[in-house]
């Protein structure tokens, strides 16, 4: 790589529209970082694979994959190399580590929390457990490992209504996400499905930071407007929408649509791929930053390629590990049945 073909890569992102002189000088500043991140990732069998939310720099100048923490946790298990930086909070790590046990994952953010996915713990589901006779327990991917473990199954935002509606009980219990939990309610009504849905108060902070009215002011503005959603937003808004589905099934959906305008209530860091990726496609309205997603850095990248801290490397205890494989494998047999 040169600074000049680093350049090429960097002035298809949406940097604010930054001059040239100050995007080859941000080039200059990476270019070392990013070669020496290369030459390590050789030396000692490393893949990185980034998350849509993370910054751009990471997923066009390092990233081996890219995708939402479902497609990468698959890319994590069937790569060849058996030591993985995953950009992203520390939940997906944990994920791609229990679905490859036997490779090293290490976690690059400064900050790899989630307001989601931190709001519950082993300890509040075993609570709920003891008052809840008779409920499964089913918990979004955006969980931790701890609590994976003591779920029944797995669900993901692309199928998640469809595990709701498979799984052989009447009783269920939905965890973390309140605003997902209650549109799962909403679309089982829509369906005829009769199910006893109880639901847990976590919420995404971007996500549910997005008003129905929102999408009514620019409804009025671009009669041409197509309003993609994310799941784990308020029913109101999803009942705004015109397509509703998970990161990369929203990629895809404008992927394969190129006229209109586009409003897509999700974190900044897909519409920038997008942007990227598929040029010519025109974006309204704004969208949230997850500060959780941008605390992975170039810089943190190279940090743990050279000198990880036990702090960096996801550990789960094999207990646990074992029994939240156990919840996700239920998911994929529901789902494949």
């Amino acid at each position: 790589m040169t600074v000049d073909s680093l350049y090429e890569k960097f002035n298809l992102i949406q940097f604010g529209e930054m001059p040239e002189d100050h995007l080859r000088s941000v080039c200059e500043h990476y270019f070392p970082i990013i070669n020496e991140i290369e030459e390590l990732k050789k030396q000692t069998n490393t893949i990185v694979l980034a998350h849509s939310y993370v910054k751009s720099n990471i997923i066009y100048a390092v990233a081996d994959y890219v995708g939402d923490s479902y497609e990468l946790s698959k890319n994590a298990r069937d790569a060849d190399e058996k030591r993985i930086i995953f950009a992203a909070v520390r939940f997906m790590g944990e994920t791609a580590k229990i679905l490859s046990p036997d490779k090293e994952v290490l976690i690059p953010g400064t900050d790899p929390a989630c307001s989601l996915a931190d709001s519950i713990t082993a300890e509040d589901v075993r609570k709920l457990k003891k008052e809840n006779p008779g409920y499964a327990f089913l918990c979004y991917i955006n969980t931790n490992a701890d609590v994976k473990a003591e779920c029944d199954a797995c669900v993901t935002s692309s199928n998640v209504y469809n595990i709701v509606e498979k799984y052989p009980s009447d009783k269920i219990y939905f965890v973390p996400d309140k605003l997902m939990g209650q549109n799962v309610i909403d679309e089982m009504e829509k369906r005829g499905v009769k199910k006893d849905i109880k639901v847990w108060n976590g919420t995404c902070y971007v996500h549910e930071e997005y008003d129905a009215s929102l999408v009514d002011a620019l409804r009025e503005k671009y009669k041409d407007l197509s309003v993609l959603v994310h799941p784990e937003c308020g029913p109101s808004v999803l009942e705004k929408a015109d397509f509703v589905g998970s990161t990369s099934q929203l990629y895809n959906f404008v992927k394969h649509q190129k006229d209109g305008h586009f409003l897509m209530l999700t974190e900044c860091g897909l519409i920038s791929r997008i942007e990227a990726e598929l040029p010519g496609r025109k974006f309204v309205g704004s969208c949230s930053l997850c500060k959780y997603m941008k605390s992975n850095t170039l810089e943190g990248i190279l940090r743990v390629l050279k000198n990880p801290t036990p702090s960096d490397y996801v550990q789960i205890d094999i207990g646990v590990q074992d029994r939240a494989l156990k919840c996700i494998n239920r998911m994929f047999e529901i789902a494949e049945s």
